[in-house]
């Protein structure tokens, strides 16, 4: 059978596998530990929607086990991989493809990105005013390695037509009710064909999770999340835009609104599908109101990254935004990557210290003051501000 359905029955089974001690905690912190991963911040159940906690956005790769889970229809696919195929077709497409595991491993190049999977509501939940949908904090997202085979190599063995104008992704979870729209997405043709967009099938050197698309998932390296099709099955190239619902009718706002690459065929005068991930960045080494023990030397870490222009500097306020001071910079692991920053506090004298930190990106972006409100609760990148009590 191509799919057993992860049911209630199914996760309440997984969280019972794992230990008492892992079950407690879990319900103690209002966490839930999903199969195969560590305990969760949930969301939603169904569609399962589950977040990060900071403590596993501390490391430079987030952990496949809490890396975080988003889903748009209720029955997920636990897809067996000796039946999985990939199909690609379409009226642009000159010799239509149906490719195993076995076929993207052997046949094509084998390549590796270090991106930001980012979800395009990520901290919706900090929005005055409140906007509806599903209310992250800052953990859903992470950063990751992740490898497969670049979607160009395989649109171009397939016989990519100079007519092509979109190419379109479909994956094998399904909705509860017959009206649901299918999840499927779309990519102008010129970005598909970037060398960076991937057909991945491994996450940090190895399989897929379940919960993060096995066995294969897009990659679309610098646009936010809606993109990454999980457990990919269909792929298709035509010349004319793709109408599904969710790219004519949701991940939309108004045109103009926000920077970012456009989507030419998808845009109209009035509304643009969200694309770039914009210049962003969040402490992780500290919570607002931690107290501080005077003397004590303390490090304020964090990740800034933008969506793929790189990282050019982090300043840092310990004054509540009068003055600014540079940030160290850690390794620079690829453009589409996070970059960790660093600074000391002065914990001699008792007191609050109010931070503040904003990021640029090399292509000249800074990070901004006030919040651009937006219907759909996206592009939360405003200046992350905290206060710490040094006693």
């Amino acid at each position: 059978m191509l799919a057993r359905m992860i049911s209630r029955r199914v996760v309440t089974a997984g969280l019972l596998a794992g230990s008492t001690a892992t079950f407690a905690r879990a319900r103690d912190e209002g966490l839930v530990a999903l199969p195969g991963k560590q305990p969760l911040i949930k969301r939603a159940f169904r569609p399962p929607n589950y977040e990060t906690p900071l403590a596993g956005l501390r490391t430079p790769y987030t952990s496949n086990d809490v890396f975080f889970v988003r889903y748009h229809l209720a029955n997920i696919p636990e897809v067996d991989a000796r039946d999985w195929r990939l199909q690609v077709g379409g009226a642009s497409i000159a010799r239509p493809l149906s490719l195993s595991l076995a076929d993207l491993k052997r046949d094509y190049e084998q390549v590796t990105v270090n991106a930001i999977n980012q979800c395009s509501g990520n901290r919706r939940g900090l929005f005055t005013p409140r906007v509806p949908g599903v209310q992250w904090g800052y953990g859903a997202m992470g950063n990751a390695r992740w490898g497969g085979v670049r979607l160009r190599d395989i649109l171009r063995k397939a016989g990519l037509a100079a007519d092509a104008v979109e190419v379109s992704f479909d994956g094998a979870d399904t909705a509860l009710m017959p009206k649901t729209p299918d999840f499927a997405k779309s990519l102008p043709v010129g970005r598909a064909i970037d060398e960076n967009v991937l057909v991945a099938l491994e996450m940090n050197g190895e399989p897929l999770p379940h919960w993060n698309g096995a066995p294969a998932r897009l990659v679309v390296p610098g646009w936010t999340a809606t993109y990454w099709v999980k457990h990919l099955t269909e792929i298709r190239v035509e010349p004319r835009p793709f109408e599904g619902f969710w790219m004519a009718s949701s991940y939309r706002l108004p045109t103009g609104l926000f920077p970012g690459a456009p989507f030419a065929s998808q845009t109209t005068k009035e509304t643009t599908p969200i694309t770039e991930i914009l210049v962003n960045s969040f402490v992780t080494s500290h919570v607002d109101g931690e107290r501080l023990r005077r003397g004590r030397p303390v490090e304020l870490r964090g990740w800034s990254w933008d969506g793929g222009s790189g990282i050019a500097r982090v300043e840092v306020s310990l004054d509540g935004g009068r003055a600014w001071r540079d940030a160290a910079l850690g390794e620079d692991m690829g453009r589409f990557s996070w970059r960790q920053f660093r600074v000391p506090l002065d914990t001699s004298r008792a007191g609050p210290i109010d931070v503040a930190v904003r990021a640029q990106a090399r292509s000249g972006a800074v990070q901004p003051e006030k919040l651009v409100v937006n219907a759909p609760g996206y592009h939360h990148n405003i200046i992350q501000k905290l206060t710490l009590e040094v006693a």
